[in-house]
C-alpha cells in the first residue's frame, strides 16, 4: 500500500513540475546508500541497551521473578 501511495504522488509530482520528480528518482537511490550506516547504527544502539537492559534486571530474574506480559517495543 505505501508504494502505491508513494507511485501515485511521484506521478502527481512529476505532472506538477516534471525535473522536480526526476531529480528526485536520481537521488533517491543514492540517499537510500548513505542511509545504511545509519540503519546500522541504530540497530547496535538498539541491541546495546537490550543487553543493558538484561544485565540490569539479571538478579531480579536469578530471584525468579518473570513479567506477567512479554515486553512490547
Amino acid at each position: 500500500m505505501k508504494l502505491l501511495l508513494l507511485i501515485i504522488a511521484w506521478c502527481i509530482l512529476f505532472v506538477l513540475c516534471w525535473p522536480v520528480a526526476l531529480l528526485a528518482l536520481v537521488l533517491f537511490p543514492i540517499v537510500w546508500l548513505i542511509s545504511i550506516p545509519l540503519r546500522l547504527v541504530g540497530i547496535t544502539v538498539h541491541a546495546l541497551f537490550a543487553f543493558v537492559r538484561t544485565l540490569l534486571f539479571l538478579p531480579a530474574r536469578l530471584l525468579g521473578y518473570r513479567p506477567s506480559q512479554p515486553t512490547q517495543r
